[in-house]
């Protein structure tokens, strides 16, 4: 009797950013396989759920030292990935503060969420709380950040007591294997946190595993990705991105506001969720402002001949720059004039992009309305304070914003009347600041579901249980006629 060939393994070429080139194959997981591990990753997390949270915080801190021995590699990898740009080569060092963070922050805010003590309502029952993981939690990250944006979620949900599956972007998955061989070094967290590889119908596939997914990418994927959670009746926490205002006021430092914005702009070529995307300038000050913002463009070099020494690098994503160019076309087909930059530049087989500074845009335009993820910086003038926010406002997106004003107090009463997560006040780019400080809730588009920030972002990968005592006498339905007198009735 003849066997079967084993069936040959499914392999996906990976371009290199910088060269153009295809230089990695990716072995591309199977449906079966991400069912295979999800169920060994469920069937692990009942003791990683039981241990008591100092002896899993014990593991990920034998974790943290794997990671600090292979820092400098990770963030080499990660550079690969995405065609190296400053943050990357210190994503080592961002896993390192990021699990670090955790160590600290995950005991104080799991103890907060705890009770125990009387009922307010009926002082005879006492309650206390009883804190459940949610057994799987999948993970879907972004081409953008890979690592960043991957243990953004699923540091916090192995500190809760989940098990993790994460599925990284195709386009760029170097990084992770990398950083999973520090996980394999750590057996406890080998147990409980594994990926699989794959296209979009490898991402369907941990939906259908998972008991809560953590998504990071485009609105109609992240659309596809609520559908298919909504069907199954299991969470979803969603990053799509934004299209995020400045707005520079009259009264503005202008040398300042053209450091933020252009900062905040085009760094890693613009290819951030919360990028500068559309920039809104009094008209009194707009033509100074764009003459010093267009100075200041042009002495932007890129990194093509040494990606440690430029400030820009190359698309990471090729069809990126395409999406960009559409944008540019559309925006000058309206009206719109280019004043630097604008050409997608092919050098080493990279694609790349200088500073781009346009002037005459609407909010009849994609550029002013879709997510660019590219570095262009479009700058509009206002007449006033009232007509400003509502050209701010005026977006299915509502990520973040900035202000930049001649004081404080005139950036945060704008700020306070801007449609966004986060405001940033007298700079852009200011993310990282609230990082273990204050969670933060998207507008429109850009998100849905808890915040991915601050300690109480843990908080989504668990469910809290109330276990009641009764110390008094119990109910008698023969004698009924007077519950609910006198116990705090409409809670």
């Amino acid at each position: 009797m003849m066997r079967a060939a084993p069936a040959q393994e499914a392999m996906l070429d990976v371009r290199n950013p910088r060269t153009g080139e295809a230089d990695f194959r990716l072995h591309v997981s199977t449906a079966g396989q991400v069912a295979e591990k999800a169920a060994r990753l469920r069937q692990n997390q009942q003791a990683w759920a039981a241990m008591p949270l100092e002896a899993r915080c014990g593991v990920m801190a034998r974790w943290l030292a794997e990671v600090k021995a292979k820092a400098a590699e990770i963030g080499e990898a990660d550079a690969v990935d995405t065609g190296g740009c400053h943050t990357s080569y210190l994503q080592g060092f961002i896993t390192l503060g990021n699990i670090g963070g955790w160590l600290e922050d995950a005991p104080k805010a799991l103890a907060r969420y705890d009770f125990h003590g009387r009922s307010a309502v009926m002082p005879d029952v006492e309650v206390r709380s009883q804190i459940v993981p949610y057994s799987l939690v999948g993970v879907i990250s972004p081409w953008n950040a890979p690592l960043m944006l991957a243990l953004l979620d699923a540091v916090p949900a192995l500190f809760a007591g989940s098990a993790v599956l994460l599925k990284p972007s195709e386009v760029t998955p170097r990084v992770i294997e990398t950083l999973f061989e520090t996980v394999r070094a750590v057996p406890e967290l080998a147990a409980v946190f594994d990926y699989v590889a794959g296209a979009g119908d490898i991402g369907e596939a941990v939906i259908g595993e998972a008991d809560l997914i953590c998504f990071t990418g485009s609105v109609p994927t992240g659309r596809k990705v609520a559908v298919a959670c909504a069907r199954r009746l299991i969470p979803c926490f969603l990053e799509l991105g934004g299209k995020d205002p400045a707005i520079v006021t009259e009264t503005a430092d202008l040398d300042r506001a053209v450091t933020a914005v252009l900062r905040g702009a085009v760094y890693a070529t613009g290819q951030v969720c919360y990028s500068t995307e559309r920039v809104y300038v009094h008209e009194k000050v707009h033509d100074a402002f764009v003459e010093k913002l267009v100075a200041a463009a042009q002495q932007v070099r890129l990194n093509a001949d040494d990606p440690r020494a430029g400030h820009i690098g190359p698309f990471t994503f090729a069809p990126q720059a395409e999406i960009v160019r559409n944008h540019l076309d559309d925006a000058v087909a309206k009206g719109a004039r280019i004043l630097t930059g604008g050409e997608v530049e092919e050098i080493g087989g990279g694609l790349y992009m200088r500073p781009t500074v346009l002037t005459g845009v609407n909010h009849d335009m994609l550029i002013m309305q879709d997510e660019t993820f590219g570095p262009c910086i479009p700058v509009m003038a206002y007449k006033d304070t009232d007509q400003a926010i509502a050209l701010a406002n005026d977006t299915d997106f509502g990520l973040t914003a900035s202000v930049i004003a001649g004081g404080e107090e005139e950036a945060l009463a704008i700020g306070r009347r801007v449609n966004a997560g986060a405001v940033f006040l007298q700079d852009t780019f200011l993310t990282f600041g609230k990082m273990r400080t204050i969670g933060t809730h998207s507008f429109g588009f850009s998100g849905l579901g808890g915040s991915r920030t601050g300690p109480e972002s843990i908080l989504r990968f668990i469910r809290r249980k109330a276990l009641m005592t009764q110390h008094g006498d119990v109910a008698d339905i023969q004698d009924d006629h007077h519950l609910g007198q006198g116990q705090g009735q409409g809670r």
